[in-house]
C-alpha cells in the first residue's frame, strides 16, 4: 500500500472588484491547496479546501491547526475522509480532489471526458453581485454581451424597489424564451415578508429563486414552497445536513422544486452524490455550483459536473460555474468563458503550489 505525505499551502484570493451578497461585500478570500504525494506514485495531487465565511460549518477557529493535523496523519484521514472529517466538509472535499489528482499522475484532469479534452463546453449562467444599481446595470449587460441567456441575480443588498425596476427593465427587451432569470436571495426576506416578495417577483417570469429565508425553518419553508409563485431552490439549508436520513427527511418535508450542489460546503462528490440520489427519487431537480474556489477547486467540480448533470438539450440545466474570473491573482488554468459556456483550453500553472 502506498504511503502518503501530505502538506498545505495557504493563498489569499484578491477580488477585482468587491462583490457584494446579502451576508456582505467581499474583497478578500482565503484559501488552502492540500498537495499530496506518494511514495508508488509519479506526480502530485493537488486539493483545495475553501471556506466561506458565515456560511461554511468548517470556517472556524482553528480551521488552519486541523488541517495541519490531517496533513500529519493523512495516511490515516485518506481511509475514509466522509466519515473522519464529516465536520469539516471542505477538508473532506480537499483530499477526495487530492486523491484523484494524484492516481491521475497530478495532471488536473480527474473526469476525463470530451470536457477535458476541449471538445464541449458545460452551460453555465451568468452571475449579476449585489451593488449599485448602476453596477448591477453595468454587469448584466456585460453578460448579455458575453453572450449569457441564463443569468442569475443576487438579491436582498439594495431597496426591493430598485431590484423590481432592474427585473422590470430586463423584461422589457428579453422575454422569458429569450433570458432565464434566476434569483439568489441568500436567506434575506423575512418569514413574514417572503410570500409578498415573491408575488412582486413572479411578474417577472422568474425561473427559480434560491434560499428565500434563511436557513433552518423547516416548517416555514415548507409553507412558502406550498405556497410560493416562483419555484423555490434550497442552497444554504442543505450545508448542515450530513446524514442520509436527515438529507431524505428535508426533501420530504420542505418538497422544494431544486437543490444547488457545492460540493466544498456539503462534503464533496460523494456528499454530493447522495443529494443527487434523493432528488432523483423524489423529483426534485438540481444543478451544481461553485463556492468560490480559485481554478483548482472550480476545475474539479466543473469536470464532475460535466459527467454528472445532463445538458441542456437533454432536459438539463445551465450550471453555476462562472466564477474562476473574479480574482486578480488566480491559478493559470485552461479553464475559460465563451458564449455562455465553460470551457478546457489551454495549459495549467502550477508554479508557486507545486514547488513549495
Amino acid at each position: 500500500m502506498s504511503v502518503l505525505k501530505a502538506h498545505y499551502k495557504k493563498h489569499t484570493l484578491n477580488f477585482k472588484r468587491p462583490s457584494g451578497t446579502s451576508r456582505g461585500v467581499l474583497t478578500q478570500k482565503e484559501t488552502f491547496y492540500l498537495i499530496l504525494e506518494s511514495d508508488s506514485i509519479a506526480g502530485v495531487g493537488i486539493g483545495e479546501c475553501s471556506t466561506l465565511i458565515d456560511l461554511s460549518i468548517d470556517h472556524v477557529p482553528g480551521y488552519e491547526a486541523k488541517l495541519k493535523e490531517v496533513c500529519a496523519n493523512i495516511n490515516e484521514y485518506v481511509v475514509n475522509p466522509h466519515k473522519t472529517l464529516l465536520e469539516w466538509p471542505s477538508i473532506c472535499f480537499g483530499i477526495e480532489m487530492a486523491i484523484m489528482d494524484l492516481q491521475g499522475g497530478g495532471t488536473r484532469e480527474l473526469f476525463p471526458s470530451p470536457f477535458t479534452l476541449g471538445k464541449k463546453g458545460i452551460y453555465i449562467n451568468g452571475l449579476i453581485w449585489m451593488g449599485s444599481f448602476e453596477y448591477m446595470k453595468e454587469q448584466l449587460a456585460a453578460k448579455l454581451k458575453d453572450g449569457f441567456r441564463c443569468i442569475k441575480i443576487k438579491i436582498g443588498g439594495i431597496a426591493f424597489d430598485e431590484e423590481l425596476e432592474l427585473l422590470g427593465q430586463i423584461r422589457n427587451e428579453y422575454n422569458a424564451d429569450d433570458l432565464e432569470l434566476r434569483l439568489d436571495a441568500n436567506g434575506a426576506f423575512t418569514n413574514e415578508e417572503a410570500l409578498d416578495k415573491l408575488d412582486q417577483l413572479s411578474d417577472f417570469d422568474i425561473h427559480s429563486i434560491e434560499q428565500p429565508i434563511k436557513q433552518g425553518d423547516w416548517k416555514a419553508m415548507q409553507e412558502l414552497c406550498k405556497k410560493t409563485p416562483i419555484p423555490i431552490a434550497l442552497d444554504e439549508e442543505l450545508i448542515r445536513i450530513q446524514k442520509i436520513e436527515e438529507k431524505e427527511s428535508l426533501i420530504a418535508t420542505i418538497n422544494p422544486d431544486y437543490l444547488i450542489l457545492k460540493p466544498s460546503l456539503l462534503g464533496g462528490f460523494n456528499a454530493c452524490h447522495e443529494w443527487i440520489d434523493m432528488a432523483d427519487k423524489n423529483d426534485v431537480k438540481w444543478w451544481i455550483t461553485s463556492a468560490l474556489e480559485s481554478n483548482i477547486g472550480l476545475n474539479a467540480i466543473a469536470q464532475w459536473a460535466f459527467l454528472a448533470a445532463a445538458p441542456p438539450s437533454e432536459g438539463g440545466l445551465p450550471q453555476g460555474l462562472g466564477t474562476g474570473q473574479l480574482y486578480t491573482n488566480n491559478i493559470d488554468s485552461p479553464l475559460v468563458i465563451q458564449n455562455s459556456r465553460l470551457w478546457y483550453r489551454g495549459e495549467w500553472n502550477m508554479k508557486g503550489i507545486i514547488n513549495t
